[in-house]
């Protein structure tokens, strides 16, 4: 605070009145003292104007105008006691008009030093300092003393409360330009904005913000009616009733969502609003604020498109296809309930991933989705339900024969090439089909029942349609309660190893046993391997059980005489995980055994991957010592390159080389041949597969193989059998027929069959002129009808005889003539022979 207030010079006014009203009342002069005092008094009121002038203008602190400032305040106080005084006992001015002059000038002192608590004592205290001293009394000095202490004690408590009530003024003032500042700089930034209207609802103030995103002039918004400022009846009736209620009314509101009425880009605020009323409860008008909502509403609109669309293709989602199908389903009425379920899975598309990158399956799917749209065209709704899967619904009710072709025309035109980042890419569709109310009548079983129909398409060869049945309903039912079983079995221990002969060919002495797992269910009886076996790599379950038989093989081989090794089949799966050789390892020492002894036979698809983990596991096995065989070889992906790189011990000659090579005509023999030839070479043992007769036995010894294995010796023992055996001798007899069934001719065939309507892929393993062994249909009745397609120019009808696994065996309704029967023709003609079986009706 600055020494001296702007118009402290005014202290000259009252100096000059009081000497004029002086002279008047005297009718004399004063004496010459008193002039010279009060020519001070005014000298020092004119420079306290200049003084205080300056101290406005200089910000820095300056001693010397400080000085300057007290000295205009204690030269004028002093100057008018003392003219006062002096007049009074040195010449003819009464006391009480010099009485009447101090106390004024004393209260016109207090008055223009208001808020200086200092300046007002001094001021006082030199008013009266020079009366008490022109007296000289003691009393005098006691009584100016005793002023003086009253004032500083006075001062001082009165100095306290100032200073808190500048404090608090301070306080407030900082308080009110924050608040200010805060709410500038929230219009500012544009977080929000502020609005008041009079009471017939004018606008009076709007935020500068607000009014250049509404592209007007001010002097146009200022005073217009509030409502003015939104589009209410665009859109937004709502909101318009919503707000006119509000104002009507003068209640208050919050957050309400309106639309700005601007002329450019769209933009959406949340308005608040309360009404104001005066200090005599009259209403003035409304006061609120309101905030930017554009960017939400484009989140929540964005929101409800990915709950609703897929983001790269654009097509209906899940969730959406869900309730497009629920809603047809939950039609009041009946005939609305109709509609038909596609649901589509691409073929090779993890291919495309795998090799171009998923950038390149994206712009794939991209191309799929825009295909199946035009395919489909207005029959129906394209939605993307995950990964490479589409639905396509098809409402109403749509003939058989429609759907079949609407289907082709779908899978004809996604096989159609692709063009990728430059790069032509080929792809396929298996579609499954279901029909509402016929196949279900709630969502979840339409689509479990078009996607169990979608896994018969993709099973019977990919690139086709298949319409549901129950029967495929049934299998699912099936493999579901097998799995459950599969687990109770894993859990319980309901496995168990058989142990079948592998029998030196020269002296006809165990050499060795391959282990077989076997499976006893509770309900069904022995079930074969080649059932349950994928159903537990499926499920997970395969590295469990391979372990198991790891282990309890070992532990029957420390039963056995030491020369006695034993074979156990590893899956690919279990030959791929990285604790295989710790597991072998452990099963070893645990039954302390010699390493050799342990076989493990390992198929020809483990080297799909081809990578550096299969020769490092190869590499990890031998380390353990166990011998290594190639298990059916010649059967799968076979390569000379395996045996170049895989350390094998022995090559395994497959069932299906064996059976038939004794008939006239047969290759069997050469390729038996090469391929004994090509081990010992290798320094490699042989095992031929599937003995059966006595003339195979007599062929596959006299083309060099050094192991045989099949019924000729034994069929597969329990590990109690095994012991008896081996105690009885490590010697076997050949027992068994002198040959196959004569007029049998073996192959592995495709072909196709038709049943109701339905075609399936299965492959001949033999055919005779009055019947065939067919593999690749499971449990099918006996008593099943077909039609089977055997060549391009031979179609047949056949009737189911009997039934085992996938296997079943099937008469014809005529017998075939062999030496016509053109088996050499490609399998590239079986699609023309759907075709016919198609038109032959079944």
């Amino acid at each position: 605070m600055h020494v001296l207030p702007i118009d402290w010079w005014q202290l000259a006014i009252l100096v000059t009145g009081a000497l004029a009203i002086g002279i008047i009342f005297t009718a004399a002069l004063p004496p010459w003292p008193v002039m010279v005092s009060v020519a001070a008094s005014l000298i020092g009121c004119f420079v306290a104007r200049n003084a205080a002038k300056r101290e406005r203008i200089r910000e820095e602190s300056n001693l010397t105008l400080s000085a300057i400032a007290w000295a205009t305040i204690v030269i004028p106080m002093i100057g008018i006691g003392f003219s006062h005084a002096y007049w009074v006992m040195y010449s003819d001015l009464a006391w009480p008009w010099a009485l009447a002059g101090l106390v004024c000038a004393g209260a016109l002192a207090g008055s223009l030093l208001s808020g200086r608590i200092v300046q007002q004592f001094v001021a006082q205290f030199c008013c009266w300092f020079p009366a008490a001293i022109l007296e000289g009394s003691n009393t005098s000095y006691l009584g100016i003393s005793v002023a003086a202490i009253a004032m500083v004690v006075v001062g001082y408590r009165q100095s306290i409360i100032v200073e808190k009530r500048r404090e608090k003024v301070q306080a407030r003032e900082r308080e009110r330009n924050r608040a200010e500042d805060i709410l500038r700089d929230y219009e500012e930034t544009g977080q929000g904005w502020f609005w008041e209207t009079d009471r017939r609802g004018n606008v009076t103030y709007l935020s500068p913000s607000v009014i250049s995103v509404l592209d007007r002039a001010e002097d146009d918004v200022i005073g217009s009616d509030f409502v003015d400022l939104f589009e209410l009846g665009v859109g937004n009736s709502e909101g318009e009733r919503t707000l006119t209620f509000h104002l009507s009314s003068r209640s208050s509101f919050q957050e309400l969502g309106v639309k700005a009425a601007t002329s450019g880009e769209e933009r959406w605020w949340s308005v608040n609003g309360r009404p104001a009323y005066d200090n005599f409860h009259n209403f003035v008008g409304f006061r609120g604020s309101g905030t930017d909502l554009t960017e939400k509403k484009r989140s929540e609109e964005n929101v409800n498109r990915l709950a609703q669309f897929d983001s790269l293709t654009g097509l209906a989602n899940r969730f959406q296809m869900q309730q497009t199908l629920e809603k047809i389903l939950n039609a009041p009425h009946l005939h609305h309930r109709e509609c038909s379920l596609f649901l589509l899975d691409l073929d090779r598309f993890k291919q495309v991933n795998d090799t171009l990158g998923h950038p390149a399956g994206d712009a794939l799917l991209k191309q799929v989705s825009q295909r199946l749209l035009r395919a489909v065209g207005d029959d129906g709704r394209v939605g993307r339900v995950g990964g490479d899967e589409f639905e396509v619904i098809i409402p109403g009710r749509t003939e058989r024969e429609r759907l079949a072709q609407i289907a082709q025309e779908i899978i004809y035109s996604l096989s159609q090439p692709y063009s990728i980042e430059g790069q032509r890419v080929i792809i396929g569709a298996s579609v499954g089909i279901a029909t509402a109310p016929q196949d279900g009548t709630t969502s979840d079983m339409i689509v479990r029942n078009a996607d169990l129909a979608l896994y018969a398409a993709k099973d019977g060869g990919r690139g086709r349609h298949h319409f549901y049945s129950n029967d495929l309903l049934s299998a699912a039912e099936e493999r579901s309660k097998l799995e459950e079983d599969l687990r109770d079995a894993v859990a319980h221990g309901g496995f168990e190893l058989y142990y079948q002969p592998v029998v030196n060919a020269q002296d006809e002495t165990i050499a060795g046993f391959e282990a077989l797992l076997r499976w006893n269910h509770p309900q069904r009886g022995w079930m074969s391997p080649a059932k349950f076996i994928p159903i537990a790599e499926d499920i997970g379950l395969i590295n469990a059980i391979g372990e198991w038989a790891i282990r309890t093989a070992c532990d029957n081989m420390a039963r056995w005489p030491e020369n006695i090794r034993c074979a156990v089949n590893v899956s690919p799966l279990q030959f791929a995980n990285p604790q295989l050789p710790a597991i072998v390892t452990n099963a070893i020492a645990h039954a302390r055994i010699d390493p050799a002894r342990l076989e493990l036979e390992i198929t020809e698809s483990v080297f799909l991957s081809d990578d550096e983990g299969t020769d490092a596991m190869f590499a990890s096995l031998k380390r353990v010592g166990v011998r290594l065989a190639l298990d059916d070889f010649g059967t799968g992906y076979s390569s000379l390159g395996y045996l170049k790189k895989a350390p094998f011990d022995k090559i395994k000659i497959d069932q299906s080389f064996v059976r038939g090579a004794t008939e006239p005509g047969s290759r069997n023999g050469a390729l038996i041949t090469s391929i004994t030839s090509l081990a010992k070479s290798l320094g490699m043992d042989t095992t031929a597969e599937g003995v059966e007769t006595m003339d195979e036995l007599e062929l596959v010894h006299n083309l060099g193989c050094s192991h045989v294995q099949g019924y000729i010796y034994s069929k597969p023992l329990p590990g109690d059998e095994v012991f008896d055996q081996l105690s009885n001798g490590l010697q076997l007899d050949a027992k068994g027929p002198r040959s196959a069934r004569a007029p049998r001719q073996t192959m592995l065939r495709k072909v196709v069959l038709s049943h109701d309507g339905q075609f399936y892929d299965a492959n001949i393993r033999n055919i005779a002129s009055g019947g065939a062994m067919i593999v690749g249909l499971w449990n099918v009745p006996p008593g099943t009808e077909f039609t089977i397609a055997l060549s391009e120019s031979l179609i047949v009808k056949a009737t189911t005889i009997w039934s085992e696994d996938e296997r079943m065996g099937v008469q014809f309704a005529e017998p075939i003539d062999m030496d016509k029967v053109e088996f050499r023709k490609r399998a590239s003609v079986l699609d023309r022979q759907a075709h016919d079986l198609a038109g032959m009706g079944g």
